[in-house]
């Protein structure tokens, strides 16, 4: 009997441990440490290098404080890091989309750049033209850009979006308030990199703002971005005598174009130049002969927080903050609130879904406070940014005027 009441109790035992609930398996997208992943695409070599190496200081600086806050909180509450990358596009068209097609075969949520403007119109005419549209193969990818300022590129597709300077409102209060300001002035010529698409077209809107003020254009120079020798372009300007010379080039070419000003004695009375030119590289390449260039800019140390980013970037990250890269800062800030507002899961089960949230996320935002002031996103997803025109002095930037609301 004892026997027989030992195998009963063993036998139930057994029966309990086999039909006792198992518990769930674990998920193993939920169970593995989520990270949103965002990657820099930008120019890290070649003649304008340096844009893409500020972007990336930037991108760094800011990526550090967002992380050592706690990161970014996702649609189940969890936190997660941030995770990044920053890929050379060597401002590049190829390269550029070659390096994006990459980033989408892997789990990479959203890019921030390229650099480039003739990086941006192709890489942007890849993308999917209009969300929803089942005939079009193009890349459903959220593309945020920093740098590339040609005017109208955002819309080329609706997974593009930029945060720039619109150039043609800036030139176009410069030279008014340039001809209220110095009414002697009467002539305008100009020079210009005739192979870079942001120096190209800017040079329309130069043109277009001049004459538009009341000046006369009696011409434009040309040469190309790696020239070294502007001889007889200058010496034009100097047989010409022109009030205001116009120089849309970037700061390599024009450091060049005004030594050699000053080798042929060229004054004008006035010098305006290329908005990619405010920045500290044309202060260490040509600081004393650059004194008074004139440029219109949507960065300048003049608020609390735009000193104390430029200061960690300078000091910590050894990069510069400027016209474009503190757009960078900006969209990391937009994409941590898009993120934590639109339900991203940060799961390899949803990078679709979460592209596709990021994407129209960033189509809601209608404003965001930048480091200059209050930036207004548009319709056609660019930004209306504030700005402040610059003049070079004693190789430093200055703010000569400041047009924004008191």
């Amino acid at each position: 009997m004892k026997l027989l009441a030992r195998v009963a109790c063993c036998t139930l035992v057994l029966i309990g441990v086999i039909l006792a609930p198992v518990p769930n398996a674990p998920d193993p997208a939920a169970a593995q440490e989520r990270v949103v992943k965002i990657a820099g695409v930008g120019a890290m070599t070649g003649v304008i290098r340096g844009f893409g190496i500020n972007s990336k200081a930037v991108f760094d600086m800011v990526t550090d404080e967002i992380n050592a806050a706690g990161g970014i909180k996702l649609a189940d509450g969890t936190r997660a890091k941030i995770v990044t990358t920053f890929v050379d596009e060597r401002c590049n068209a190829e390269e550029g989309i070659s390096v994006v097609r990459k980033l989408v075969s892997e789990d990479w949520l959203v890019v921030i750049g390229p650099t480039c403007s003739n990086v941006a119109e192709p890489l942007f005419g890849i993308l999917q033209r209009k969300v929803g549209d089942a005939g079009d193969s193009g890349l459903q990818f959220p593309i945020f850009s920093d740098t590339a300022i040609k005017p109208g590129l955002a819309k080329i597709s609706e997974w593009a979006f930029r945060n720039v300077p619109h150039e043609p409102t800036m030139y176009n209060h410069l030279f008014k308030w340039l001809k209220e300001k110095y009414p002697d002035a009467k002539t305008v010529y100009g020079g210009v990199e005739t192979d870079f698409a942001h120096s190209n077209s800017n040079w329309g809107t130069m043109e277009a703002a001049a004459k538009a003020a009341g000046f006369e254009v009696l011409g434009v120079e040309k040469w190309l971005l790696a020239d070294t020798e502007f001889s007889t372009q200058v010496g034009k300007w100097r047989r010409a005598k022109p009030d205001i010379i116009a120089i849309s080039s970037h700061p390599f070419t024009t450091c060049g174009a005004i030594r050699e000003m000053k080798r042929q004695a060229v004054k004008p009375k006035l010098l305006v130049g290329l908005t990619s030119t405010a920045t500290l590289e044309t202060m260490v390449a040509c600081g004393p002969e650059a004194e008074g260039l004139i440029i219109p800019t949507g960065f300048a140390p003049v608020t609390p927080e735009a000193k104390r980013v430029a200061k960690i970037v300078a000091e910590k990250y050894k990069g510069n903050v400027d016209i474009h890269s503190a757009a960078v800062f900006e969209n990391m800030q937009v994409l941590k609130k898009v993120i934590e507002a639109s339900g991203v899961e940060a799961k390899s089960t949803t990078v679709a879904q979460d592209r596709k949230r990021i994407r129209d996320g960033l189509a809601k935002v209608k404003e965001f406070d930048g480091l200059l002031g209050k930036v207004t996103r548009l319709e056609d997803r660019e930004s209306q940014k504030p700005y402040v025109f610059a003049v070079a002095k004693t190789s430093d930037w200055a703010v000569l005027f400041d047009p924004r609301p008191r």
